[in-house]
């Protein structure tokens, strides 16, 4: 059974344990992080939503008029169904052009060219996952490897791209023949593929680039050796 597409009482759904666990906080930023998409609820409407995690931790995403004029939105992710997870988000609109621009630019590497011609950032208010809520601030993290992610991402896609394949294959469970490297975290690294963005989590946190360089090598030695066979996408 899917979640209620009718809106709720905030403060029914969303009312958080300041005790919460790391454990548990980690968890739903794992989950978080792997996923570029979901649906937004706005009043009575839904909508898929695409969207890309800013280096300050935000969601960003383009969005319709209606949805800035939403007073009770909830984005669930991957999808409006049964165990996705919850967030109550607050829209706050930007403009794609000045020191923004950026932001905005990160989601077509991701997605392509958008629908909708609004950005807004999507501050997470709270969000439930797994029947625990968790404050959204502690969902927010900023990206420690953002000033070397262009620089990383570019060396896979040059130099590595058959390691780049190999691990896809391997760590994210799809072949992509011309895969691009879009992003990079602690927790892992986005794979632009033909129709979507494929989540390579990695087998240790990478809070720095000599971090992230050393993982990443280890875990292309490793999947050259499993020699994996899944379905081409």
């Amino acid at each position: 059974m899917a979640p209620s597409a009718s809106p709720a009482p905030a403060a029914a759904i969303f009312s958080y344990d300041a005790r919460m666990s790391d454990a548990v906080i980690h968890d739903a930023w794992t989950f978080l992080r792997s996923h570029t998409r979901g649906d937004l609820r706005f009043d009575e409407h839904l909508r898929p939503l695409k969207y890309v995690i800013a280096p300050d931790g935000q969601i960003a995403a383009p969005v319709m008029v209606a949805m800035l004029q939403s007073v009770d939105t909830v984005l669930f992710v991957p999808e409006f169904a049964e165990g996705a997870m919850e967030l109550q988000v607050t829209l706050q609109p930007f403009e794609e052009r000045g020191p923004l621009a950026a932001v905005a630019d990160r989601w077509r590497i991701y997605h392509g060219e958008p629908d909708d011609v609004r950005w807004a950032f999507l501050k997470i208010d709270a969000a439930r996952f797994k029947g625990m809520v968790i404050d959204g601030e502690a969902l927010m993290r900023p990206n420690p490897l953002a000033a070397d992610e262009a620089r990383l991402c570019r060396t896979m896609n040059t130099d590595h791209l058959d390691d780049l394949r190999t691990l896809c294959a391997s760590f994210g469970n799809m072949r992509i023949e011309r895969p691009l490297m879009v992003g990079i975290d602690p927790l892992g690294i986005d794979v632009r593929a033909m129709f979507e963005v494929v989540r390579v989590p990695s087998t240790g946190p990478m809070n720095s680039a000599d971090q992230a360089q050393q993982i990443l090598a280890r875990m292309s030695h490793t999947a050259s050796e499993k020699h994996p066979t899944p379905e081409p996408h």
